[in-house]
């Protein structure tokens, strides 16, 4: 195992320059995926080498129920680094399972408070809620989910400007954006390096929805003032909290008002944004070659010290 099993703690680290440069120069839903899937391999690895470590660590435990032979004199000495960060891994991977449980069931709580809040509506793809405080959010659910707007929110915008509202809101549930959202904060608490590739995301999200608007309207200027407006008149809510945050506006208006993104363009290596890609891609490899080692090497040093 040696220092191939630390490796993937801190390479996360490679990919904070896509993080950043991804959301710029990346069309939005490039640089989604790209991002997302980023931080859940690496996310992976980065748990797979805590649990390698926790077996180390737990074997030196007295009263533990694995093998007596997994914690001999010859075991510990062909598994480096099983004295202190073996046994220091067991509360690590401890936290990273209660931090995961706690983002599920808060995702879960939200979504069911938000459908009791639809109870009794017809069973529609826009609901319509009579209520004079502004806001506007996609709810994920069966049948591609739904979108949910009320009545004070409607009110304060132009009819060009409502239809660009909901060709947002619909455009988060078309390409199940919640997914990602969910997928980049589990990665987060797996390992907090991962946490500028999670806002990257919430931001990353937000712009493909605009995009696909104002595919839709045909004008990026009018979901400009939608969203700019919707920012201006809402308010926090707890009930709508995971569903509809903005993310940053002013960004969002001035990307909106210059030129659209190119869609099938991928950055020359000779770029910021490629070298940081590729940086982000080895890193990943380097991240997965070095959990397969290490889960190889202490699978073959155990089964050979486990008796038959």
């Amino acid at each position: 195992m040696g220092v191939f099993v630390l490796l993937p703690l801190v390479l996360p680290l490679t990919a904070w320059p896509i993080a950043r440069l991804a959301e710029q120069r990346l069309h939005p839903r490039a640089a989604t995926w790209l991002l997302t899937v980023t931080a859940c391999a690496l996310a992976l690895c980065s748990a797979l080498c805590l649990t390698l470590l926790m077996v180390v660590g737990t074997a030196q435990l007295p009263g533990n129920p694995l093998p007596d032979a997994w914690s001999d004199d010859e075991v510990r000495e062909a598994v480096p680094y099983d004295e202190v960060a073996g046994q220091a891994a067991i509360p690590a991977l401890l936290a990273v399972l209660a931090g995961c449980s706690r983002v599920v069931w808060r995702h879960l709580r939200v979504r069911r408070r938000a459908e009791r809040s639809l109870a009794g509506l017809p069973r529609r793809t826009v609901a319509v809620l009579p209520d004079p405080e502004p806001y506007a959010y996609a709810l994920p659910g069966r049948n591609r989910g739904r979108v949910v707007v009320s009545t004070g929110m409607l009110t304060r915008l132009a009819a060009r400007e409502r239809r660009a509202l909901f060709a947002h809101e619909r455009a988060h549930l078309e390409g199940g954006h919640h997914r990602f959202l969910l997928l980049v904060q589990l990665a987060a608490r797996a390992n907090p390096f991962l946490r500028p590739l999670r806002t990257a995301v919430s931001y990353t999200v937000e712009r493909w929805a605009d995009e696909e608007a104002a595919g839709v309207v045909r004008s990026r200027q009018t979901v400009a003032r939608a969203i700019g407006k919707a920012a201006l008149v809402s308010r926090a809510n707890p009930v709508l909290a995971g569903f509809a945050a903005p993310g940053p506006v002013p960004r969002r208006v001035a990307a909106l008002l210059g030129p659209a993104p190119a869609v099938h363009v991928w950055p020359s290596l000779f770029t910021a944004v490629g070298v940081a890609a590729w940086t982000a891609a080895a890193g990943t490899m380097i991240s997965a070659l070095s959990s397969a080692n290490s889960a190889v090497t202490l699978f073959l040093v155990l089964k050979a010290a486990t008796p038959l």
